[in-house]
């Protein structure tokens, strides 16, 4: 009786808590749906909801609609994923796999790279890119990441790495003997077996380069080219009269991607930090 006395009160204890925690998030929605004016309301949800702060504010902007910033983030997106991927692992790949000169050297200074700061590389990076006339394109965002640099781009070959490491290496020599090439056993057994790393890596870029707000701010002038961050802050701008509920409600559509994201893919997420964390 003791014990499940003891269970109750520590389901009730998680309950309240999570209801505490969820509690931002829940006055985030009821204020996406209030006018102005009711926003001071104690109330957590409005009485008459404003469905078209919703409609309002995916227009809001002169000229443009939020479709189009929408189609510019998931370009950008898709585009640097693609070159993450690519890079991380090939780069991974050396470093967990093959035998070459100074190979402890410049893995030490990869290491290196890993400890210092972005904000220390802000303003050399934007002068590089100025020089190369490559404000107001994506450029600065898809090139650093060809080169398994940029955002989280060391990191990204650092967890791969130690997933690699823990791979049999007696499945090389297998493939070996088959008449595989180091390509060959790339493709065809270590990206196969790195699955969970490579989604944890797809997982960790897309959702950093989705909230880059300061990156999209310092390299894209054009509202053409415009992402949903930089648009968010349009809204905020352009009205003297500012309409909150509009402004909440962008912000809220414009986590949904990256939730959608975490929710599917949690599982492998979960999977590949775990795994990466005990081999090596």
């Amino acid at each position: 009786m003791t014990i499940k006395w003891n269970q109750a009160v520590r389901h009730l204890f998680m309950i309240a808590f999570s209801l505490l925690m969820a509690y931002p998030v829940l006055w985030w929605i009821g204020a996406s749906l209030k006018s102005n004016s009711e926003l001071s309301s104690p109330n957590l949800f409005p009485a008459s909801p404003q469905w078209s702060n919703f409609v309002k504010g995916w227009n809001s902007v002169p000229g443009h609609s939020f479709t189009d910033f929408y189609l510019n983030t998931f370009g950008l997106e898709i585009a640097v994923l693609a070159v993450t991927l690519i890079s991380s692992t090939l780069v991974a790949f050396g470093f967990g796999r093959l035998n070459f000169p100074l190979k402890t050297f410049w893995f030490s200074l990869l290491m290196v790279t890993l400890m210092l700061p972005g904000q220390v590389l802000i303003i050399p990076q934007y002068a590089m890119f100025h020089q190369l006339g490559w404000v107001n394109t994506y450029l600065p965002f898809i090139v650093p990441h060809l080169l398994a640099s940029g955002a989280g781009g060391t990191f990204f070959v650092f967890l791969l790495i130690q997933f690699v490491r823990g791979i049999p290496k007696e499945l090389d020599e297998s493939a070996k003997i088959d008449g595989c090439s180091w390509f060959g056993i790339y493709w065809r057994i270590v990206m196969p077996l790195t699955k969970p790393a490579i989604v944890t890596v797809m997982i960790f870029c897309f959702l950093w380069n989705w909230d880059d707000f300061l990156g999209h701010l310092l390299y894209i002038n054009s509202v053409d080219k415009y992402t949903v961050g930089l648009a968010l802050r349009m809204i905020n701008d352009s009205q003297s009269g500012q309409e909150w509920g509009q402004l909440l409600a962008m912000s809220l559509v414009s986590i949904v991607p990256a939730t959608l994201v975490f929710m599917f893919l949690q599982k492998y997420f979960v999977e590949g930090i775990a795994t990466s964390g005990i081999k090596g």
